[in-house]
């Protein structure tokens, strides 16, 4: 199933998706809705971020491929990091290229999508937790990533954490489902989710063991190698099986 979260006139509203539109619901799936009997026509629905999270977990150097690209190794422990929730975007939106940075990245991601409270929650019950899965691209400006010695900055602009087309409830990452990232085409980036090195029970574990997660928040990780740079005018796309593509434009301030 399909959910998502589109503007249709003058309202905002969560659905379920179909090859005719989006079948509107009462309420949220995060706490309660109901199906109504209204269908939004594609030609008549934006498609918004699926999700606006509290906050955004992020894993870093969670591909041993990735890692060695940025010149490093594949850490002992998943390497977290936050992004605000100022940063997410929907499909189609641009992604603001900062004036004080001189090489932004694009970084195709997996995302994970929590439905209840979660706190010390084990591997082995992390699936209970999962309302279900997105794309993402964690864009990153790599130069005051180097620069700042710490990722906020560079992880945390305004329009750097585009999610979507739609959360997608039966999804196995375990499987090999491809990760793919486009610039303007062109295959930038092609991994797997089976690549990972922290899988998405260990990283909730892991993360749930310092901080609570709400319904709705985000849990971006980790990218496949092939990272690169952007640049005003090119279109990133991040394509993952199962979910479909999450289109982008980077624009000029």
């Amino acid at each position: 199933m399909k959910i998502v979260r589109v503007r249709a006139g003058d309202d905002i509203v969560y659905g379920i998706a179909d090859s005719e539109g989006v079948l509107v619901y009462n309420g949220s799936p995060f706490v309660a809705w109901e199906p109504t009997e209204t269908v939004v026509p594609w030609t008549s629905a934006t498609l918004l971020a699926p999700v606006i999270p509290t906050k955004v977990m992020c894993v870093g150097k969670n591909y041993e491929e990735h890692a060695g690209e940025m010149g490093g190794e594949v850490p002992d422990e998943p390497l977290v990091f936050m992004k605000p929730a100022t940063a997410v975007i929907g499909p189609d939106a641009g992604v603001v290229y900062p004036r004080i940075s001189q090489e932004v990245h694009h970084e195709a991601e997996l995302a994970v999508v929590i439905s209840r409270p979660a706190r010390n929650v084990r591997a082995e019950d992390a699936s209970r937790y999962i309302f279900g899965y997105t794309a993402a691209n964690d864009v990153t400006a790599r130069d005051l990533q180097r620069k700042d010695g710490q990722w906020t900055r560079a992880k945390g602009f305004d329009t750097f954490c585009p999610l979507g087309p739609a959360i997608e409830t039966e999804l196995d990452p375990l499987e090999r489902l491809a990760v793919i990232c486009r610039v303007n085409g062109d295959v930038r980036q092609a991994g797997f989710t089976s690549d990972m090195v922290f899988g998405v029970a260990e990283i909730i574990e892991f993360i749930t063991a310092f901080t609570t997660l709400l319904p709705g928040d985000v849990i971006l990780t980790g990218t496949p190698s092939g990272v690169g740079k952007v640049s005003p005018g090119d279109l990133m796309e991040v394509e993952i099986d199962g979910i479909g593509s999450l289109s982008n434009p980077v624009v000029a301030r």
